[in-house]
Parts: C-alpha cells; structure tokens; sequence
C-alpha cells in the first residue's frame, strides 16, 4: 500500500504524503488495528513517514440465491436474515482498497 501512495505522489511530484485513507471491507480478512501498526511501521524513511491512516470499515452485503433478499453479513457463518439459506453471494464487504490521498 505504502508502494502504491508513494507511486502515485511521485507522479503528481510531490514530496510528502500527509494523509492516506483506505476503504476495507468487514470480510476482506484485514484486521484494521494491524493495518494501522503496519502502516506506522512500514511507512517509516518513505514519502509517508508520519502520515494519517484513515481507515473506512465497508460493512459486507449479501444477496440471498434462495430468496432473492439483500442482507447484512455480519461473517461467513451466518445465513440470510430472511431465511436463514447460506446462498449468499457476496455484493461488498471483500475490498481493501487506497481510495485517496493528500499530498504536498
């Protein structure tokens, strides 16, 4: 991630990253706190060293293939809420993604 920031503020010839902001979603797997760890410890002597981590939780969404319903995942392991089927396709919930920046 810290590659990809560092990428784009060199194109736009910049010489600081003060903020980074990134989209994760409930299941993408990613736990924010390590993110916000990993972050403050990889970005050290890069463009982004003493930047802001903003981390946005995207909450997952599914769509039921039993009934047709929308719903709310809290996990994997839990069925549609209106009729408790595990044939949910997920419609969000899996990205991770660096969605903006702010630069000097």
């Amino acid at each position: 991630m810290i590659e990809i920031a560092e990428e784009h503020a060199r194109r736009e010839n910049a010489t600081i990253i003060t903020s980074v902001t990134m989209e994760i979603g409930a299941l993408s797997g990613v736990v924010p706190e390590a993110m916000e760890f990993a972050f403050e410890a990889c970005s050290k002597g890069t463009l982004a060293d003493g930047a802001t981590l903003e981390i946005r939780r995207i909450p997952a969404l599914g769509h039921c293939q039993e009934c047709g319903q929308e719903c709310a995942m809290e996990s994997l392991l839990v069925g549609c809420t209106a009729c408790n089927s595990f044939a949910l396709k997920i419609l969000k919930g899996q990205e991770m993604a660096l969605v903006e920046l702010e630069i000097d």
